[in-house]
């Protein structure tokens, strides 16, 4: 399967070899390796080998080993706790414009990802009309 990278993105040059980076699996698709930048021991980045800056944009072929790669690496790392997460936008928290995953050990309250989630209380009936919008 051919690759579309991209010139300038960081993971795509990481993908060619032209940085180098701590690799733990790669396949066809996918190009999994230590992140530089850790929350905890043992954090790791799954990247598909297509530069797409969000996931919509991503051609299914290249999701289809990205999930199994990242459980791989959680079972490999024999973490009790762990998070999984992939970010789309600056807004939602992405740093760099290539589709990525995180897998990343929680093993304790200080250390791994921290998480604040702000939820409110749903009205059904504009749950229903949103739905009904979003039939897929």
């Amino acid at each position: 399967m051919a690759s579309k990278l991209a010139a300038e993105c960081i993971f795509c040059k990481i993908i060619r070899g032209d940085i180098p980076s701590v690799k733990l699996l790669e396949t066809e698709t996918t190009f999994a390796f230590l992140d530089v930048g850790p929350l905890s021991d043992g954090h790791a980045l799954v990247i598909p080998k297509y530069h797409a800056e969000k996931l919509h944009q991503l051609p299914d072929e290249y999701l289809a080993d990205t999930l199994p790669v990242a459980k791989k690496i959680a079972a490999a790392l024999n973490a009790d706790n762990y998070n999984i997460l992939q970010n789309n936008g600056r807004l939602a928290h992405q740093e760099v414009p290539h589709v990525h995953f995180h897998v990343i050990p929680k093993p304790s309250a200080e250390e791994g990802l921290t998480i604040g989630w702000p939820a409110k209380k749903a009205n059904v009936d504009k749950l229903k009309e949103l739905a009904s919008k979003l039939k897929l």
